[in-house]
């Protein structure tokens, strides 16, 4: 891959986490928890919200090495969930918020790339949207996976009743590990995330033509 598409993945990834991480802290905000803004992390403004290892060092390595992995991580938003007003509902809210942003910009970005197909405007700057679909559905699915410390274990321990509090304990103690071995060792990405992954990419844009030579540009 060519060093200058890794360092433009790179910094797509680093706004779309600024984007999943802002999300988080305007859900708390709006449910009546202002830590984020108090913090100054309620703003799209990147320099706040960068881990200079997961939203830098990290993802390059892997779009340099070709692993066929790529993820990212921004520093978490820090929110206060006894201030929430919904008691009941809040925390999954909240965690939801970061996903559904990145869906939602790549639908909007597919909606670009329908238009552009139906105009038949030709060019790299769809190949460029493209990368943004792409990129924001990975986090948008990757974050959903129910394994803490992802935003999709907040969402599995609303749904889990009382009686199976043991699981949450035990996954809030070893999530890390069993996230890393269902990624690299169970073959997560590539027989889970990926499959959604290109099911999504082809919904949002009805193009199986620009996967195509989106995925030669990566190759």
């Amino acid at each position: 891959m060519d060093f200058i598409i890794a360092i433009f993945l790179v910094i797509i990834l680093v706004f779309s986490a600024v984007i999943h991480e802002f999300s988080h802290g305007w859900m708390a905000n709006h449910l009546g928890d202002p830590t984020a803004k108090h913090m100054g992390r309620l703003t799209l403004n990147p320099i706040p919200h960068i881990d200079l290892v997961g939203s830098v060092l990290v993802p390059l390595f892997l779009i340099i090495a070709n692993v066929g992995i790529i993820f990212a991580w921004a520093k978490p938003v820090p929110y206060n969930p006894y201030n929430l007003r919904d008691k009941k509902n809040g925390e999954m809210l909240v965690a939801l918020a970061g996903p559904v942003s990145n869906l939602i910009v790549a639908v909007i970005f597919g909606i670009i790339v329908q238009i552009m197909i139906m105009q038949e405007i030709g060019s790299s700057i769809m190949v460029l949207f493209g990368l943004i679909i792409f990129i924001n559905i990975i986090l948008a699915i990757f974050n959903l996976l129910p394994i803490p410390p992802l935003d999709g274990s907040k969402i599995l321990f609303h749904l889990l009743p009382y009686s199976m509090h043991g699981v949450r304990e035990t996954l809030e103690r070893h999530g890390m590990l069993i996230l890393l071995i269902f990624i690299f060792f169970l073959g997560g990405f590539r027989l889970v995330i990926w499959p959604i992954l290109i099911f999504l990419f082809i919904v949002f844009t009805n193009s199986t033509e620009l996967l195509f030579d989106m995925m030669n540009m990566l190759s």
